[in-house]
């Protein structure tokens, strides 16, 4: 790399193992699994106040965007969306946030796999912390 250049951001993916999403054939991303695992009945009141305080974080840092497909047309809001979330590498505050997410998935038995990536796909949605993609055919899922 020469002087003045910058180094391509990277993105990664935390997902669940031997989980797949319908519309996209992605595997389960740790969100998911946290909420199921909060409002399921396999949660004790230790685990279920620690996702509560996590995914409360979550929700107070973490942009929900209104919109991820690419397309404008009319009625394009209501249509699924094959869309995945990546954190961008520099997101350090939320990754390590997410990393007792995996603390705790992991502890109830679910395997958790770090995904990693410079070509996420087709960005849909973009902000300092994450983008939301639809993905290439060779995107990992």
């Amino acid at each position: 790399m020469t002087e003045g250049q910058t180094r391509p951001s990277g993105f990664l993916r935390f997902v669940v193992v031997n989980t797949r999403l319908d519309l996209s054939d992605a595997r389960e991303g740790i969100f998911q699994a946290a909420y199921a695992l909060r409002d399921g009945p396999d949660a004790d009141s230790v685990t279920h106040a620690q996702l509560v305080e996590l995914l409360t974080w979550f929700d107070r840092h973490l942009p929900v965007p209104e919109r991820v497909n690419r397309s404008r047309s009319k009625g394009a809001w209501r249509r699924e969306t094959a869309g995945i979330a990546w954190f961008r590498d520099s997101a350090a505050p939320v990754i390590e946030r997410a990393f007792d997410l995996v603390e705790i998935l992991r502890r109830h038995g679910m395997t958790v796999e770090i995904l990693r990536t410079r070509r996420p796909g087709y960005i849909v949605y973009e902000d300092d912390l994450q983008v939301i993609t639809e993905p290439f055919a060779d995107t990992p899922r």
